[in-house]
């Protein structure tokens, strides 16, 4: 009779499936984390230090929008069709010009959004916006 040798079970746990798992995890949760900070609140009026690096050579055309929606360019009210002729040709009268948004800071978000997205269309390639400078270092 040939007698089979017994072995002894191992008393280690086989953790190379746990880290595999771990990894995958990490791979979805990194990739799907950008995606859920749509939600978080911001006041971005307000920063504490602007940065303005070669501005000799730029032109500011100053777009603002008061808390009640309505648009200004030089202290005048502008319909949104007016503001879009007297930018574009702003613009192409002087290529290097940049436009700047100046908004309320009660004004809702959408209408920031909304302007910029027609000054896009209208063929304005550069548009930012503008924030106060806090003099509170501790905020």
């Amino acid at each position: 009779m040939h007698y089979r040798k017994r072995r002894r079970h191992m008393a280690e746990m086989n953790v190379v499936p746990y880290i595999d798992v771990m990894l995958v995890l990490l791979i979805i949760f990194m990739i799907t984390s950008p995606l859920l900070t749509r939600s978080v609140e911001v006041e971005l009026p307000a920063v504490r230090q602007a940065e303005i690096v070669g501005t000799e050579s730029i032109n500011f055309i100053i777009i603002t929008i008061n808390a009640q929606g309505q648009l200004f360019l030089d202290k005048d009210e502008q319909t949104t069709q007016e503001l879009l002729v007297k930018v574009v040709a702003l613009t192409r009268f002087t290529p290097n010009s940049q436009v700047l948004i100046k908004g309320d800071h009660r004004l809702s978000y959408g209408a920031v959004v909304k302007l910029m997205s027609v000054l896009r269309e209208a063929g304005v390639e550069k548009v930012g916006l503008l924030t106060k400078i806090q003099k509170n270092a501790n905020r």
